[in-house]
């Protein structure tokens, strides 16, 4: 799907890139085994790319949508769909919540197998909630924000956004 405004390019770019990364974490997570013994050496790295996915981009893109972009859509009458999108935020900050402190003690070698259990439950969770999140938001709100921005709040906005 090839959009018309910055924003939504932008918004369509960082969503690839984490869809990306989340296959990557879907794929070694739900084939890492619960016992430390036969754990892939890599997944401490992956663990550490997913803790930065958490800390800064889901952060400041569900940020920017809720304060920029869900006002907007529900000030053009799509107030469901922006409330149903802000729900979804909802649940993915509480699995981040859960889910960050165990991808950091990953990253830096320190989970035991207790706890690289219950990362490999909360990572599966977060690419199942994510990846269906976006595949809403490139159907849905994506189309719509080329529909609601003109060239001047497009351009300002997007240029706010790269500045985050």
């Amino acid at each position: 799907m090839t959009f018309q405004r910055q924003v939504s390019r932008m918004l369509d770019d960082e969503h690839r890139l984490n869809l990306q990364l989340l296959g990557r974490v879907e794929q070694a997570f739900a084939q890492a085994p619960r016992s430390g013994a036969a754990r892939d050496p890599e997944l401490p790295t992956l663990a550490g790319a997913f803790v930065r996915h958490i800390e800064q981009d889901i952060g400041r893109h569900f940020d920017f949508e809720e304060r920029e972009l869900f006002p907007r859509m529900a000030d053009a009458g799509d107030g469901d769909m922006a409330a149903l999108l802000i729900e979804e935020h909802e649940a993915i900050r509480t699995v981040a919540g859960e889910l960050l402190p165990l991808a950091r003690a990953a990253a830096a070698g320190t989970l035991d197998d207790t706890g690289w259990g219950e990362l490999k439950r909360s990572a599966l969770e977060m690419v199942e909630r994510q990846v269906a999140h976006i595949q809403k938001e490139t159907m849905a709100l994506l189309p719509l924000i080329d529909d609601l921005l003109d060239e001047g709040s497009d351009r300002e906005l997007a240029f706010a956004y790269a500045a985050v």
